[in-house]
């Protein structure tokens, strides 16, 4: 993960147009953008993300200030338009007709399924609580943004973040899943 300066520096390049400083951007930031997608958009994530990324590269020249900045205002994206795909997904129903297999990355298949299964078990995990929780773990604890950042992607007020993050924490700690795969039982490590 590159620095806050690295990403100010590739920031700065990028919104003069450097195709360079614009995949360090997508490199540092997609893979939070894309879990958070996950629990907020479900199986429209991809879609929602592709749309994030297409709005920030047409509106990146007017953002103006820091990586943190603009990791608000990514995830605030992130938000309308996996909200926008929710709607619609639910307007158009579709089948699809044929599954293309990736490219290979070149990266162990067995630990790329383990790490795959364990993700999608987490995220899955968060994505069954309410969603202003859920929301607000994934923008706190997997984004990486603070209080005032997520307050600004919600709508929120920072108190009202606060405690949905804590409440979603809390939430999973006492979930009979999570305790039971964190070795958990009756409150003895085990």
């Amino acid at each position: 993960m590159p620095t806050d300066d690295e990403l100010a520096a590739a920031l700065l390049t990028a919104r003069r147009g450097d195709e360079r400083g614009f995949a360090v951007l997508w490199r540092a930031l997609h893979p939070a953008v894309l879990r958070y997608l996950r629990v907020v958009a479900g199986e429209a994530a991809e879609d929602a993300a592709s749309e994030t990324w297409l709005q920030v590269a047409r509106d990146l020249d007017r953002f103006t200030g820091g990586p943190g900045e603009f990791r608000g205002w990514l995830f605030r994206i992130a938000r309308h338009r996996g909200i926008d795909e929710l709607r619609r997904a639910g307007r158009r129903r579709e089948e699809p007709v044929e599954v293309v297999e990736p490219a290979g990355s070149g990266r162990d298949a067995a630990a790329e399924v383990i790490e795959g299964a364990e993700t999608a078990w987490a995220l899955g995990r968060v994505a069954a609580l309410p969603t202003d929780q859920a929301e607000a773990v994934m923008l706190r604890i997997v984004a990486g943004l603070d209080v005032a950042d997520t307050a600004k992607v919600l709508g929120k007020r920072r108190g009202a973040v606060r405690i949905a993050t804590m409440r979603g924490l809390r939430r999973l700690a006492g979930d009979p899943q999570v305790r039971e795969r964190a070795g958990y039982r009756g409150g003895v490590t085990g």
